[in-house]
Formats: C-alpha cells, sequence, structure tokens
C-alpha cells in the first residue's frame, strides 16, 4: 500500500522535489515545481509559454521562446537590436533597425528599393489617417521623372517618396506618408497627376497599377479586441458587397483574383475572420491583415484621376466608419442602396453615379488615366 503512495506522488524533474496540489508547471513536457519555475524560467512575452531561461530569446526586456523568436522577431545586421519582423527594415538580404537602416540607405536616391520603410510623418487632425500607395506604369522607372513628381509633392515638407516595384513593367509606386481625409483632399494631388500623365505615365490605362489605402488600426478601437471586432465587419462589408466593390475597383475578376482575392463569405463577420486567420492567404487579399500597425484595402485600380482617388478613400472610411457604429447584426442588414443613401461626399457620389451605383443614376464619366 505504500509503496502504491509513492507511486501516485508526483516529482520535479529539476530539483526531485515532492509535488503537493497540482502546484507544477509543465516545461517542455516535464512537470517543473513552482519554486523552480520562479528560479530558472520565464514566460513568452509573445505567447505566454514558461520556459526555461536558458532556453529563452530576447534581450533585458522581452523574454521569448524560440518559435516566437524564430516565426515574429529578427536582429538588426549591425547592431543585434531585437525587433518584430513587421518593425524591420530590409536592405539586400538583411534586416535593420531604423537607425542602422538609414545609415546605410542612400537618402539622396530619388527612387527608393521596394523595401525601404521610412518612419511615418503624420498629416492632419484626426485619429483616423490614410496611406496611399499609387503605382504608375508606362513612362519608366526613370529618376529624373521622380524628382519632378517629388518636387510638386514635398514643395514644403516631405509628403511623398517613390519606391521600385517589381510588378511594373516600366514605372514606380507613389506612396504617401499618413494622412488624415481631409489632408488628401485638400493635397496637390490634382498638380501630381497631372504632371505624371504630362510625363507618359497611366496608371488605370495599364494592367498593372493598383491603388492600394492603408488605414491605421488605432482608429477602429481603443484595443486589440475591440479592432478585430472591426475588422471582422469591414471583411463581411466586403464579402457581402463584393459584386459593388468589384464594379466600383475598375478591375477584372481575373486581376482581383491575382492581387486581391477574396476570403470567401461566411454568414457572420467573426467566422469570416476566423477564416482569414487560420487560412495562409499571405498579403495579395481584398483586405491585407498581415501589416501590424494597419489594415491594408488591395481591391483597386490604379488612377491619375483626383476625383476617383478621393472618392476611394472616402468609400474606404465610409466602410470603416459603418464597422465601427454598427452591431454584427446591424451590418448583416445593411443593404448597398442603404449603405450609399447615407453619403455626403461630393466625389464619392459623383463616382458612383458614374460606376452605376448609386440608386440608379448614372452620368457620363471622364476619361480614367
Amino acid at each position: 500500500m505504500e509503496e502504491n503512495k509513492m507511486e501516485d506522488k508526483i516529482y520535479c524533474s529539476h530539483c526531485g522535489a515532492i509535488i503537493e496540489d497540482d502546484d507544477y508547471t509543465t516545461v517542455n513536457g516535464q512537470i517543473v515545481c513552482s519554486d523552480c519555475v520562479s528560479r530558472y524560467c520565464c514566460t513568452c512575452d509573445r505567447c505566454g509559454a514558461t520556459v526555461w531561461d536558458s532556453d529563452a530569446y530576447g534581450d533585458e526586456y522581452t523574454n521569448l521562446c524560440q518559435h516566437c523568436y524564430d516565426n515574429y522577431y529578427t536582429r538588426c545586421q549591425t547592431c543585434e537590436a531585437l525587433m518584430h519582423i513587421d518593425d524591420a527594415y530590409h536592405y539586400g538580404d538583411s534586416d535593420y533597425c531604423s537607425e542602422c537602416y538609414h545609415d546605410i540607405c542612400n537618402e539622396n536616391a530619388s527612387i527608393k528599393e521596394y523595401s525601404y520603410k521610412p518612419e511615418p510623418i503624420f498629416y492632419g487632425d484626426n485619429s483616423r489617417y490614410f496611406g496611399v500607395e499609387l503605382e504608375i506604369d508606362v513612362a519608366g522607372k526613370d529618376c529624373d521623372y521622380a524628382d519632378e513628381l517629388l518636387e510638386i509633392a514635398n514643395e514644403d515638407r516631405e509628403h511623398i517618396y517613390i519606391k521600385s516595384d517589381g510588378s511594373l513593367n516600366d514605372g514606380m509606386e507613389i506612396v504617401t506618408h499618413p494622412m488624415t481625409l481631409d489632408y488628401h483632399k485638400n493635397y496637390c494631388w490634382e498638380e501630381i497627376m497631372r504632371k505624371a500623365v504630362s510625363l507618359g505615365y497611366r496608371s488605370h490605362q495599364t494592367s498593372t497599377c493598383g491603388l492600394h489605402i492603408h488605414v491605421n488600426k488605432t482608429s477602429l478601437g481603443e484595443t486589440n479586441e475591440e479592432q478585430e471586432d472591426v475588422i471582422s465587419r469591414i471583411l463581411y462589408f466586403v464579402e457581402h458587397h463584393w459584386n459593388e466593390l468589384l464594379k466600383f475597383s475598375r478591375r477584372s475578376e481575373a486581376t482581383m483574383n491575382r492581387w486581391a482575392a477574396r476570403y470567401g463569405y461566411e454568414n457572420t463577420p467573426k467566422a469570416i475572420m476566423d477564416k482569414a486567420k487560420k487560412g495562409s492567404y499571405g498579403r495579395y487579399t481584398a483586405v491585407n491583415l498581415c501589416n501590424y500597425h494597419t489594415v491594408e484595402f488591395r481591391l483597386f485600380r490604379g488612377t491619375l484621376k483626383f476625383n476617383t482617388l478621393i472618392a476611394t478613400l472616402q468609400l474606404v472610411n465610409e466602410i470603416c466608419n459603418v464597422a465601427v457604429s454598427l452591431s454584427d447584426d446591424q451590418l448583416q442588414k445593411l443593404s448597398w442602396s442603404e449603405f450609399v443613401s447615407d453619403i455626403n461626399d461630393t466625389e464619392l457620389i459623383q463616382y458612383l453615379k458614374e460606376r452605376n451605383l448609386y440608386i440608379n443614376e448614372k452620368i457620363t464619366a471622364e476619361e480614367e488615366m
């Protein structure tokens, strides 16, 4: 009988002490008493797993298990600082922190490498900011042309930068720093677009160009949970009104499938979010969730027409508004006609009419560039 009692006891695999009342933690499949855990273990700051101090990765501020370190973190090639992969800057095949990256990056080049990512400069006074990526093609990856566009765009401050993009035949990508919707409306977009067209660039009139819009996640909720709820409703809206948004986007179904694929319709926002989180969709989705700080709307075909750009920003803003203000049930009942009937933005209404998406009203549209 005494032998059976001894067999029923639980021993710490590290110190050999008898463990009472389930006072232990499993570490790498081994039972470890709470005293040894407090002395020789730490908690992964990302996933919460308990790991031996000797097996932990990180620095004096961050503890990580090997899985989280390998999959979500990296180190600066120069100074070895630890950073999340979303915060890393890339040059060649190496990762760098912001300071070291800018030390090695050629700041005088008009056209930056595709991986170039400067510290964001926020323009305008609002909680919601929009970053625009506008691809232009045909006239060349030309530094002199880039200089002409930058001279207009950055006359007083740095509002945009220009990057190379391997998906283009012979062009480049205009990227803005984050701006509020009003700031975009009052910014010199018309002059930039007019100059680009005069230099021979096209955007809509190509098979290569897209217009991508980033929205800061902090404008969608104060906590991660609130943000995820709102994003799930954004995904539902896009799936529920896919046909209208496809028409709005000016893309073909085939092009959309290649560069901005659907997650697929489900009956509830949460079901679509679960599908998006569990699938290996990557960034080439209609609503890209791979970025740490932003949600990226990738549906839209490129344009060098001012009204179309502003209308697209306004549409994204309205989608975010209903996703924030409505419950799951209310959003599921929202029809397209009800959605557009509450829109007051002149540019967006104009564009919706041009695309025959505004309460059966259609008007003659100017040519897209």
